[in-house]
């Protein structure tokens, strides 16, 4: 067995260093794809710069593995392994550093950078319906404006029949409740004003976002698509920016704290002291009608501002390289791929050691006590040929001094004996 495993060991050297020759190109190849992105310059010096790189890398894995399978297998003390050992992942570490992930760049950075591209538009079409549903979220303030109102409206309607101080007209209380319905009409109206805005940029952000997506899964060279999925990203941080300045909860916000900071009361212009005191005494309950209408509408705007405002992040153009370390997760599959083309020799190096501790365990001499029969009779069958082929040397060398010895002119025929001769086997003879 033993020899038979020497004989395929010498046998796969040439197909080994093939191997390993094929490995070690195609990684510096990868790397040269890999590399190439990362370079800036003129062509000439960056393709010159990335060939010298991968030159450097395929010599470092072919010379490292060579070192390996030459010197690890035929090691057997323990510490030397250890060592050893210790070199091949310190120097597999190496090659995953200088070289794996621009394998990996190579092999799945186009779809990196989309991916990149995918993850930057869902970003971006989050910030979007954000920013919209807080422009939109204003309207939902329109009806209680309206309804208020609405309800200063009828109160300035009615205390002209004289509802509210008994004396018809249009004096102080009408006056004051017209104001109150004329400012909330105002209010309602740029409410109003601000969704027809708030839909318009929105249209216009959506078709940014159906431009961005075609260039994501779109057909062509990636840091072109790239570069124009970075001017219409830009444009829609505009159109985000633009959407949320259309909300109107801050302006609500403020409109309601104006109402109740700004609200002065009128003098009473009554006729006589009567009709004075009760115009006062409406306006006073006015004033805190206006106080609670203001109060409700400055908590509702407050609930919408507390959401905060949407600040999209600005786009950053990723390399092949850098979306491949970012999004790593997502193409593991590339990157054993591309980690493999480097370590798969160090596959053949624990091989070979499996190899040569079996060559070695059936080349140490067996124990007696530990001896089969069929090693036994082999033991003995060495043993009987050994000393056969020691007496057939004994008696070639015996016969070739007695022709050493033979008078000049004499024949061995002449010196030796028949018997002699025939004794000898005709194929050990040795000629003079």
């Amino acid at each position: 067995m033993a020899s038979a495993l020497r004989d395929g060991v010498s046998g796969l050297d040439v197909t080994m260093r093939l191997t390993l020759a094929v490995l070690a190109l195609a990684s510096g190849v990868y790397t040269y794809l890999g590399v190439r992105e990362l370079l800036d310059g003129s062509p000439v010096t960056t393709v010159f710069a990335a060939i010298i790189y991968s030159t450097a890398v395929s010599i470092a894995i072919y010379a490292f593995w060579s070192f390996l399978l030459r010197f690890l297998p035929h090691v057997r003390d323990v510490v030397s392994r250890v060592w050893l050992a210790a070199a091949m992942l310190l120097g597999s570490l190496m090659i995953i550093a200088m070289s794996s992930w621009l394998n990996a760049a190579a092999l799945a950075g186009s779809a990196a950078i989309e991916q990149h591209l995918a993850v930057t538009v869902q970003n971006y079409t989050r910030d979007l319906d954000t920013a919209h549903n807080r422009a939109l979220g204003a309207q939902s303030l329109l009806p209680d404006i309206q309804l208020a109102s609405t309800r200063f409206a009828r109160l300035a309607d009615a205390e002209r029949g004289g509802a509210l101080t008994g004396t018809g007209g249009s004096g102080t209380v009408v006056q004051l409740l017209s104001q109150m319905s004329s400012q909330l009409d105002d209010l309602a109206r740029e409410v109003a004003a601000s969704g027809e805005r708030a839909r318009a940029f929105y249209a216009e952000g959506s078709a940014q976002i159906a431009r961005m997506r075609e260039f994501v899964s779109g057909q062509g060279n990636i840091k072109a698509r790239s570069d124009a999925f970075g001017a219409e990203a830009l444009a829609l941080i505009g159109t985000i920016a633009s959407l949320e300045q259309t909300s109107m909860a801050p302006a609500v916000r403020r409109a309601a704290d104006d109402l109740v900071t700004g609200f002065i009361a009128p003098a009473a212009d009554g006729r006589t002291a009567d009709l004075a005191g009760r115009q006062t005494t409406v306006v006073g309950s006015v004033e805190k009608a206006v106080q609670a209408q203001a109060s409700a509408l400055s908590l509702a705007a407050d609930k919408i501002i507390g959401t905060g405002t949407v600040e999209p992040a600005r786009f950053q153009p990723l390399s092949t390289a850098e979306a491949v370390v970012r999004y790593a997760g997502d193409f593991l599959p590339s990157w054993a791929g591309a980690i493999s083309i480097d370590l798969l020799p160090a596959v053949l190096v624990l091989i070979l050691c499996v190899v040569h501790a079996a060559i070695r365990r059936e080349e140490q001499p067996a124990e007696a006590e530990t001896m089969s029969a069929a090693q036994l009779i082999t033991a003995l069958r060495l043993a009987r040929q050994v000393g056969e082929e020691r007496r057939t040397a004994e008696e070639v060398e015996a016969f070739e001094a007695t022709l050493a010895g033979a008078g000049a002119g004499q024949t061995a025929a002449d010196v030796t004996p028949a018997a002699t001769v025939t004794t000898l086997p005709a194929n050990r003879i040795k000629k003079d």
